[in-house]
C-alpha cells in the first residue's frame, strides 16, 4: 500500500540550477513583453505583471509539486526566479521613470470633446460598439457629453464628462 519514497528524486535537481534560472528569466521577460504590447486592453483590472505572475507561479509550482521537474528544489527555484523578476521590474518602475513608462503603458485618449479618436481606437482594436458599451456602463448615452475618455493602463476605460454650465444658486440677502 505505501510505496518507498525516493527522497533523492524529491530534493536533488535533475536539471542544472543555472538552466532553471535562465529559462525562468527568459520566459518571464518574453511573456511580459508580449502581454505589454499585445494584450493591454485584455488585462482588465489586474495589471499585466500581476496576471503574468499568478499564471507563471501557478504553473511553476504545479510542475514542481507534480514531479515534472523531478525535484521540489527545481520548482522552488523557478518560483523564486519568477518572484524575483516580478519584484525587480516593479522596483525599477517605482525608482526610475524610464522603466515605469516601459512597464506600464500610458493612458490612451479615446474621446475628446465628444469626438471619437479613431486612430487611437484602431491602435487597441476598440470598435465603436465596444466603446459605447463602456459609455453606457458609466450611465451615459451620448458621447457629446464626454470631455475625455481614456483607456487606462489596466485596460479599463475612464470617462470625464463635460462640466455643465449652471447658474450659481441665488444667495439670500444678508440679514
Amino acid at each position: 500500500m505505501f510505496e518507498r519514497v525516493d527522497w533523492h528524486a524529491v530534493f536533488v535537481p535533475s536539471t542544472p540550477l543555472l538552466e532553471i534560472l535562465v529559462r525562468g528569466s527568459l520566459i518571464y521577460l518574453a511573456l511580459f513583453l508580449l502581454l505589454r504590447v499585445v494584450l493591454k486592453r485584455e488585462s482588465g483590472t489586474l495589471g499585466i505583471t500581476d496576471m503574468l505572475f499568478v499564471v507563471m507561479v501557478a504553473d511553476a509550482a504545479q510542475n514542481g509539486m507534480a514531479g515534472e521537474y523531478r525535484s521540489v528544489t527545481e520548482g522552488v527555484l523557478l518560483v523564486g526566479t519568477i518572484i524575483f523578476w516580478s519584484y525587480f521590474l516593479n522596483w525599477l518602475g517605482y525608482h526610475f521613470r524610464f522603466f515605469d513608462k516601459l512597464i506600464k503603458p500610458d493612458k490612451l485618449l479615446l474621446i475628446k470633446n465628444g469626438q471619437l479618436m479613431k486612430d487611437n481606437m484602431r491602435k487597441e482594436l476598440i470598435t465603436r460598439q465596444e466603446l459605447m458599451s463602456e459609455v453606457r456602463a458609466n450611465g451615459l448615452t451620448d458621447i457629446a457629453t464626454i470631455k475625455e475618455a481614456y483607456m487606462e493602463p489596466t485596460g479599463k476605460i475612464s470617462i470625464i464628462c463635460k462640466e455643465e454650465t449652471q447658474n450659481p444658486p441665488e444667495t439670500p440677502p444678508p440679514v
